[in-house]
């Protein structure tokens, strides 16, 4: 991905003016301070591939903002014998590995690769950044992208990497196109867009929204945004045209069927709270929380928006096992929406009338619409039988509210909860004028007295169904520990976010490459420290390969078939090392210091290139090899050296089969003593055949690439090559060498750790609940970012902090801490919890003596699989009149035993306090039942 610099030379214009990196430092740091100044609505960026960034940032030591790799300077480090003072000279703006090659859009424009992440796969830059970088490197594609502003409360500005994607139909020929607009555009904007598009009169156009292939509503033309019309990414829209008596074929699909028109969900006024929603002809839905048992569980797949149909829920059908629609990585809000409708007193309360307890005067609030838009949509969802829900009106209003939800990146389904959590108890807050209350120290008081003030007066200011539910109140003590002070406090919570105490290694594959030619590529798995360096990683490779005390290893990130960066820096984080990326290293001598290091990079053969002019930038394949070699360096010494590393890629004479049984590549077992191979004859070619090699003309085909790898010249045999210390080689593999050498041994490299969605249940490595429970409460010092000012001191001290519980909810939320995040990458714990299901005692951990019971039950579970980026969301909830525990994956429903809902995958749990009443016993849950 890189390449050596050749004196800091650009081109500019028709001349070439040198740029030192230090100089391209300062112009964009400039630059970007100006457009961080400068921020509103309509501003470009381009969005860039991380990759080359990276390498950009690299060679002037250069970071822009968090997003960006802060790497450690190597000059003060002492650095290996291999390494160098600076990274090369970046090549070509390189976006190909975050574009898709489609042409299906209007216009052909090119569609950035979905689910990418911002800081992980790109780079967002200001317009003058991209010209500049542009005008210095060259490359592309250029991928321009405007700053929209999002939210209705706290508006702020982000960069629409992902338009709106919308599928036309047009109903004249059921051709279909796509139309890619922002989704702050208008419907004005999009009648003008189709039109134009189709070539149709703007009189005679008709757009519906056309969900799913249901007919929902008709767009008008106004200025609403294609964002408030709730229409989604990649969903249909279908164009209708008047014929000549000037009718619209309103009524049927583009097919000539007959279509029944849905309505996106009931208006205001037609919503009766106590008596369910009321349609237009009068007919309305009772909600009933009693269930009858039946055979049939899987939730039908119905395309309406939001799934309201009346007409398909029967009276004494069965609710609550309604799925809900993937509207594009949309899982995590299924998962939590999940959790918090089946969670018993609010099933019970929004199945009530609660219109009296809307707070549209609360400034933390939004105006009640949060409310009623989950109110809502729990009916839907406890009155359509098995009716799978599309929950658009839904996402579109969270999306208001909570811009950091909005688009269709994957998002965390705990952060969501508490979202919601708090947004249900602003719109349902009961106090209207929120009195000013200043908070007292404890001063010695008894905790009782203490607790209870607090808690009044936190009830003065926030009092919802929330509160009464969902809030608990935990005890902190503050230890300053220059004076002795303490400090008690009493705050309340609303879930318990729980430290997993986990293993502290993580295994990474790495492949051993020979820099000799005396072995098979080989690949090892190590376990380190995850908070380890790449020291830690050579000395556990040195060990596991058999390392020689003459030898040493240089390792190296491998992408797109070429050497992406040195890992030259023992000091640097093995952090920075994603699971999915390709680590190699490369078995040298240690007598290398003057040498030259050479890559060899492997491509396919093409007798119509011209190697002249851009003959680096053609396709290649496998993974390059690195040895080194005196200077001075010529034609026959790098055909010698490819020979080398080649030898163990030989096939036999005899049956074209592989010296060694190999696995997706690579050898299944080591080669055997595979050191002293400079010195002594091998099995893969001995003294005599090299000598061959040497006084023939040169074996391969065999180019070099200039200083800056824009180009590269085939290689003669007697010519000296100007090293600078880095000589890229590329070798055309034609049929003689597919003949003669197996190349498979250098495709498929592994992954530093291959990711699955495959959860395990680690039995042995189990950790309780209690135990994570225990890390919470512990006696800890604060850390230096989070220093507490101490009022007898007068500074700010890192005082001790111990929790305590006091007070519990009759809601208990755990919220179990598998996300871990860095400067340099997130990772996950995939630690198997064992959680009880029934009799969670917490009498021993609470500190009060407030006369309620501490027994709990568990009703739901909010699950992750998978790694980050690429995980799944799902929910196990339990209908608590039925006992029976329900497994929602998006739109799919079925029953899930109970054994079988623990798993390492766990991720938010939620418990509800048993009653204790005369007629239940221990860890028995009262029944709820509702009839309206």
């Amino acid at each position: 991905m890189t390449i050596p610099d050749s004196g800091f030379m650009i081109d500019n214009g028709s001349s070439y003016l040198p740029i030192p990196p230090e100089e391209e430092n300062r112009i964009i740091t400039e630059l970007n301070n100006e457009s961080e100044a400068n921020l509103k609505e309509g501003n470009l960026y381009y969005v860039i591939s991380n990759r080359w960034f990276s390498s950009w940032q690299r060679y002037t030591r250069h970071s822009m903002g968090e997003s960006l790799v802060d790497e450690q300077s190597s000059e003060s480090q002492s650095m290996d014998i291999l390494s160098f003072k600076s990274a090369d000279r970046p090549g070509e703006i390189d976006n190909s590995d975050i574009v898709l090659n489609e042409n299906g859009s209007e216009g052909g424009e090119l569609e950035i690769r979905r689910m990418l992440e911002e800081g992980r796969d790109y780079v967002l830059v200001s317009q003058q950044v991209w010209e500049k970088l542009l005008d210095w490197y060259k490359g592309g594609p250029a991928l321009p992208r405007r700053m929209i502003s999002q939210g209705t409360f706290n508006k702020n500005f982000v960069v629409e990497v992902y338009p709106l994607c919308l599928k036309l139909i047009d109903s004249r020929d059921k051709s279909e196109s796509v139309l890619k607009l922002s989704k702050k555009a208008s419907t004005s904007e999009l009648y003008e867009r189709v039109c134009k598009f189709t070539e149709v009169e703007k009189e005679k156009a008709c757009i519906w929204d056309y969900f799913s292939q249901q007919k929902h509503s008709m767009l008008s033309v106004s200025n609403q945004t294609l964002e408030e019309a709730n229409l989604q990414m990649d969903q249909e829209i279908l164009l209708e045209v008047q014929d000549v008596n000037n009718i619209y074929p309103s009524g049927k699909d583009s097919t000539g069927n007959e279509l029944a028109l849905v309505s996106i969900e009931p208006s205001r006024s037609s919503v009766t709270i106590a008596g369910g929603p009321t349609m237009s002809n009068g007919h309305s839905t009772g909600y009933s929380f009693n269930l009858y048992r039946g055979s049939s569980v899987s939730s039908s797949f119905s395309d309406i928006d939001d799934g309201y149909d009346v007409y398909k829920s029967r009276k004494g059908e069965r609710g609550g096992l309604a799925g809900l629609q993937n509207l594009g990585n949309t899982c995590f809000m299924n998962s939590a929406l999940q959790c918090l409708v089946h969670t018993p007193p609010l099933v019970e309360y929004f199945l009530q009338d609660y219109m009296d307890e809307i707070n549209t005067e609360n400034p933390l609030g939004m105006h009640g619409d949060l409310a009623v838009a989950f109110g809502d949509l729990l009916r839907k969802l406890w009155s359509s039988g098995r009716t799978t829900i599309a929950p658009r009106v839904f996402k579109g209003k969270l999306a208001r509210f909570a811009p950091q939800f909005s688009g269709y990146n994957q998002h965390d389904s705990q952060e969501l909860l508490a979202f919601l959590l708090d947004g249900l108890h602003e719109d349902l807050n009961r106090v209207k004028r929120k009195p000013y209350i200043e908070a007292k120290d404890s001063d010695g008081r008894p905790d009782e007295e203490v607790a209870d003030e607090c808690w009044k007066n936190h009830k003065a200011r926030n009092d919802s169904l929330i509160v009464d539910v969902c809030q608990g109140q935990y005890k902190s003590t503050l230890v300053c520990p220059a004076c002795g002070k303490i400090s008690i406090t009493f705050d309340p919570f609303m879930y318990l976010s729980l430290p997993l105490p986990s293993t502290v290694t993580r295994p990474m594959t790495v492949t051993v490459f020979y820099g000799d030619g005396s072995g098979l590529p080989m690949p090892y798995t190590v376990n380190l420290l995850k908070q380890g360096c790449c020291k830690d990683l050579s000395e556990g490779l040195s060990t596991s390969c058999c390392l020689n005390t003459d030898e040493i290893l240089l390792l190296a990130e491998i992408y797109d078939h070429k050497i992406f960066r040195y890992l030259e820096n023992p000091s640097e984080p093995l952090a920075s090392i994603k699971e999915d990326d390709h680590i190699v290293a490369y078995r040298l001598s240690k007598k290398v210091a003057g040498r030259t290091r050479v890559e060899i990079i492997h491509r396919p053969h093409e007798k119509c290139a011209s190697d002249s002019v851009k003959g680096c930038q053609r396709k290649l394949m496998g993974s390059p090899l690195v040895t080194y070699l005196e200077e001075p360096l010529s034609g026959a010494d790098l055909d010698l050296a490819v020979s080398r590393l080649l030898s163990p890629l030989k096939r036999t004479c005899s049956s074209g089969k592989l010296h060694n049984g190999k696995e997706n590549g690579f050898v299944k077992e080591a080669v055997e003593d595979p050191s002293n191979s400079y010195n002594s004859t091998n099995q893969f070619m001995d003294d005599a055949e090299l000598e061959e090699t040497s006084s023939r003309a040169l074996s391969f085909q065999l180019f070099v690439a200039d200083g800056n790898s824009s180009s590269c010249k085939p290689v003669d045999k007697y010519s000296l090559l100007n090293s600078n210390r880095v000589v890229k080689v590329y070798l055309d593999w034609t049929d003689k060498e597919h003949d003669l050498y197996d190349i498979s041994f250098l495709k498929d490299l592994p992954e530093v750790q291959k990711a699955g969605f495959t959860v395990k249940k680690t039995r042995q490595e189990a950790i309780s609940l209690f135990t994570c429970l225990e890390a919470f409460l512990k006696e800890e010092p604060l850390g230096p970012d989070d220093m507490w000012y101490c009022p007898r001191c007068k500074e700010h001290r890192q005082a001790t902090k111990k929790l305590d519980l006091w007070m519990l909810p009759e809601i208990l939320v755990f919220h179990l801490k598998r996300f871990s995040y860095s400067r340099y990458l997130k990772n996950k714990l995939d630690t198997f919890v064992n959680f009880p299901i029934h009799d969670l005692d917490f009498s021993q951990y609470v500190i009060s003596k407030d006369g309620k019971p501490h027994v709990y039950e568990l009703y739901a579970i909010s699950n992750h699989y998978g790694g980050l980026g690429g995980g799944h969301y799902t929910a196990y909830a339990k209908l608590i009149d039925e006992n029976r525990w329900y497994h929602f994956d998006d739109s799919h429903v079925s029953p899930v035993n109970e054994a079988d809902i623990k798993t390492s995958a766990a991720y938010v749990l939620f418990y509800q306090r048993v009653k204790s009443e005369t007629n239940a016993g221990a860890g028995e849950t009262s029944q709820v039942h509702v009839e309206l």
